[in-house]
């Protein structure tokens, strides 16, 4: 397993948000994390990343405790917001954070191509859309060939020949041995994905492959899944 999580539970302002949380990830793998905004999606992420606090279970992130060291070049993680330098361009945010991460220049030049900036390459970011924004972010990510990836919304605010380049690339990704995670709210983007994990209310509505779901709640559409399932707790 990529990630195992066990009885993982987090507790912000005297409010449990994640109730004790089981779930396992297969390497090389996309899981999609599907559920309506305020259902603990981010948090999760933040716990797969180290960065949440969390009030009791564990965490592991290909074999090693969430949040150590020795994880930092292997996994790369989006933010819903954008996590570079607005005032920099694309290729000098790419420059810093290669240099940060020791990842070799060559990787510059690879990661602009993947995410599709190549003539954007030397505008300013904070010039920039939304959209092309939350794609230099995921250039960022994917400098230094990181094991593991964490996306929360990758795809939000972008254009339909976009969203399908992307999952595109993440399954490419996912063939060469990365783990991918990726967040959603949009139910239609389960059918990228080899798993799919359905947060409600910080618990886990259920897990499966997007057929096994579809098989369980007798309909092919995937909202109807969803509702389906939450009719049925």
């Amino acid at each position: 397993m990529a990630v195992r999580l066990q009885g993982l539970r987090v507790v912000r302002g005297g409010r449990e948000i994640l109730h004790s949380i089981d779930v396992g990830v297969t390497a090389g793998t996309i899981t999609g994390l599907l559920g309506p905004s305020g259902s603990g999606k981010t948090t999760l992420m933040r716990c797969l990343v180290g960065v949440q606090v969390i009030a009791s279970g564990t965490v592991e992130v290909l074999g090693t405790p969430a949040g150590d060291p020795a994880l930092r070049r292997r996994v790369g993680y989006v933010t819903q917001a954008p996590s570079v330098y607005s005032d920099l361009s694309v290729l000098e945010n790419l420059q810093y954070f290669a240099a940060v991460l020791g990842a070799p220049p060559s990787d510059i030049d690879t990661v602009v191509v993947e995410v599709g900036l190549g003539p954007h390459a030397n505008d300013v970011v904070g010039r920039l859309s939304g959209g092309q924004q939350a794609r230099v972010s995921l250039a960022t990510a994917l400098l230094g060939a990181p094991e593991l990836l964490v996306l929360d919304e990758p795809t939000v605010g972008l254009d339909p020949v976009l969203r399908r380049d992307l999952w595109a690339l993440f399954a490419q990704l996912a063939a060469g041995g990365v783990t991918l995670i990726i967040s959603s709210h949009v139910m239609e983007e389960a059918g990228h994905c080899q798993q799919l994990v359905l947060l409600r209310d910080g618990a886990i509505l259920a897990c499966g492959t997007p057929d096994e779901l579809r098989r369980q709640t007798k309909v092919d559409d995937m909202d109807e899944v969803f509702l389906r399932l939450i009719e049925a707790t």
